[in-house]
């Protein structure tokens, strides 16, 4: 998995010449509405529904968890992997927007599921991707984030895991019943506060450290390619065990090559598929190239300036001792924006889930699913934290492998479309990019 995404990511970037180089314009893009654009929602909103079900735990508690097993040079791959990363979400991103489709009602929906049946005629791999997909929803988009978030109000608030998975299931119940559009408009409203609110925490914990912030990123670069021994509070870790950990945290937490983002993408407002591509390769920007790496320097030189506070933890217990450092007022930030971001995850990818869902079984099933996706959530809230994070990377890993193979394959529509729209001058260019319409039953799914 590490050379199949590793290579997709550079081969994006050096096929399309870059992607990442037009980041500037893909931010403009994604606060405006596309009012010349066909959609069912704006292009903020899609990007705010892709950003609460990346914007999680494994910005907080999964980075911690990268330098932990890995030391810490696995900040640094997971930042590479960010950033490399968004080539690969750019692709997935158009690829879904040009081949959407329009239901019955008038709404949109896409994803990778329809590339595969409609382009690549493979409804197998179409079939397999959307069941992973599913699956998924019930470790990364609910059991991960209920377990972390009861961790954390035990451990602050001394609240028992029972009642916290009661409350989780009824509040995710209110919004995730509304339907997809609710959905959008809680994720438009929490994503945006919560993160300058955490990304505050973070910058005045950098500053609290600032004495070490340079030695940390030094550290960082240095243990990204050389075996590094314990010291200052760090365990040994070997180059490989560096990579491993911070990739497979970086796709944890940015979801690039997953095929998850797409699927909110091809519903947003956009005259052509190459802006909506660019509005949401911003998504991985945000969630690894920044949060994750400011998370890393955060924990880094956190353990670098006490190094005793940290003797005997592991895990996501870096990261709140990191916060510790500012004493309640710190721990609240890190409890806080742990809970908001984890609820806001189990939002995003009930969308995820539901969409693969209505591909597979049809809208009629939807309420079944939707059951034992809340019925996830509170379990979830009790279940070991280790077993749901390995189910949840290799449901990952089966959800990746379909999708980049569609993505290699379909590289040349992908290239033609960016060389035309990114570098053609195209970008403002009108285009109805909804093929292959047509429905099947009075599901309206197809």
């Amino acid at each position: 998995m590490m050379l199949l995404l590793f290579g997709t990511h550079l081969l994006f970037t050096i096929r399309l010449k870059a992607p990442q180089r037009k980041l500037f314009t893909a931010l403009r893009l994604s606060v405006k509405d596309d009012e010349k654009g066909e959609g069912e929602v704006s292009q903020f909103r899609a990007l705010a529904t892709a950003l609460a079900a990346t914007l999680g735990t494994g910005n907080i508690i999964g980075v911690s968890m990268a330098v932990a097993m890995g030391g810490p040079g696995a900040v640094f791959w997971c930042w590479l992997t960010g950033l490399l990363g968004m080539a690969t979400k750019y692709a997935e991103a158009l690829l879904s927007a040009k081949y959407r489709v329009r239901r019955r009602d008038g709404s949109y929906t896409g994803g990778p599921m329809y590339v595969m049946e409609r382009v690549l005629k493979n409804r197998p791999m179409a079939v397999c991707f959307s069941l992973f997909a599913a699956l998924a929803a019930f470790g990364t988009g609910s059991g991960v984030q209920a377990n972390a978030i009861s961790g954390v109000m035990e451990a602050a608030f001394h609240v028992r895991p029972f009642v916290t998975g009661l409350l989780l299931t009824v509040l995710a119940a209110v919004v995730i019943l509304g339907g997809a559009k609710a959905v959008g408009r809680a994720c438009e409203g929490l994503i945006p506060f919560m993160a300058v609110f955490y990304l505050s925490g973070c910058f005045a914990l950098l500053w609290i450290n600032r004495a070490f912030l340079l030695p940390a990123l030094s550290l960082i670069a240095g243990s990204a390619f050389s075996p590094r021994a314990a010291a200052g509070g760090f365990v040994g870790s070997t180059v490989l065990l560096a990579a491993r950990h911070g990739i497979a945290r970086g796709l944890f937490s940015d979801e690039s090559g997953l095929g998850t983002a797409p699927m909110a993408a091809a519903g947003a407002r956009s005259r052509n598929p190459a802006r909506q591509a660019l509005v949401a390769m911003t998504g991985t920007f945000w969630d690894t190239v920044v949060v994750c790496a400011v998370t890393g320097v955060v924990i880094v030189s956190s353990m670098l300036h006490a190094p005793e506070l940290f003797s005997g933890l592991s895990g996501g217990e870096l990261a709140e001792q990191s916060f510790g450092l500012m004493n309640r007022f710190g721990q609240m930030i890190f409890a806080v924006s742990l809970v908001v971001f984890a609820f806001a995850t189990i939002l995003g990818w009930s969308f995820y889930g539901e969409q693969a869902a209505v591909w597979l079984w049809g809208k009629r099933r939807l309420p079944y699913y939707r059951f034992f996706y809340l019925a996830a959530v509170f379990f979830g809230a009790a279940v070991p934290a280790g077993t749901i994070w390995r189910l949840s990377d290799l449901f990952n890993g089966l959800m990746a492998v379909p999708n980049l193979i569609c993505l290699l394959l379909l590289q040349r529509v992908i290239v033609k479309e960016t060389d035309h729209y990114l570098w053609g001058g195209g970008l403002d260019e009108r285009q109805d990019f909804v093929y292959n319409t047509r429905e099947k039953s009075d599901d309206g799914e197809k």
